[in-house]
């Protein structure tokens, strides 16, 4: 596993796409937190609220990358031939499964040490700047897990990388859509099952709770319950399929 974990890790980090979409993100930020900041008119947002925007953007960002990269693990090694030289080497599908998963996860913890800074700038006038990075971290990790998980199991399974990739991202924009919902339509107990089941707008909503309205880590913990399932259970399933489907044809077997 630390063996196809470093062959990975180079790969995405030596290679330089790792670095390019790390830069991205702090451009990125930058912006955003130079808005926040500065610009007259987006003055209405309090210091609170900005900090839990950067960090809702830095947590998606971050999630996405993950994903990215996971769904591109295997249907992308197909495609380009190389996955055969690496089946047959010394080491089980399991730790090569890990591996690419650790590999995609460094995206994620790329982004969350790219995000420290901007969290420190616009929280350190409120005594928020610990309970913002703890929470960032807690929820962006466990979102990454399950992000990063689905996009490896669709991409063991993808008969070709463009499938993996599409269907990866479609789950994803999907999964964000109630976020885009107006409030009037966030009300109601069918509503706020659908936002707690939802790991994506689950974790949002517990980030807000405790950044912008200032909750103890404990009021809101139910909010958790779905990030934290959603990471183990795709983590697990993902490994398992990686280690038992991983071959050079995508697909279900014949």
């Amino acid at each position: 596993m630390v063996v196809v974990a470093g062959q990975e890790l180079r790969d995405l980090w030596l290679g330089g796409r790792g670095l390019v979409l790390s830069f991205a993100l702090s451009l990125l930020l930058s912006v955003i937190s130079y808005l926040v900041a500065t610009n007259r008119a987006l003055n209405f947002l309090e210091q609170r609220e900005s900090v839990n925007l950067t960090l809702q953007v830095a947590i998606a960002v971050g999630a996405l990358l993950a994903l990215l990269t996971a769904a591109d693990a295997v249907s992308g090694e197909r495609e380009r031939g190389t996955l055969e030289s690496l089946l047959v080497t010394p080491v089980s599908r399991l730790e090569i499964s890990l591996g690419k998963l650790l590999a995609a996860l460094s995206l994620w913890a790329a982004a969350f040490v790219i995000t420290v800074p901007y969290v420190w700038f616009l929280a350190r006038g409120v005594g928020l700047v610990g309970n913002a990075i703890a929470v960032g971290l807690v929820v962006g990790t466990l979102l990454a897990i399950f992000l990063a998980s689905f996009g490896f199991l669709i991409s063991v399974f993808a008969a070709s990388n463009r499938v993996s990739l599409s269907l990866s991202l479609l789950v994803l924009l999907a999964l964000f859509v109630p976020t885009q919902l107006p409030s009037s339509a966030q009300q109601g107990w069918a509503s706020d099952l659908l936002l707690r089941l939802n790991p994506m707008t689950a974790g949002e909503h517990y980030v807000g709770k405790i950044v912008t309205n200032g909750h103890a880590w404990s009021q809101d913990i139910s909010w958790l319950v779905s990030p934290l399932i959603a990471a183990a259970l795709f983590a697990a399933t993902a490994l398992v399929a990686g280690a038992r489907f991983t071959r050079l044809r995508g697909g279900a077997s014949g």
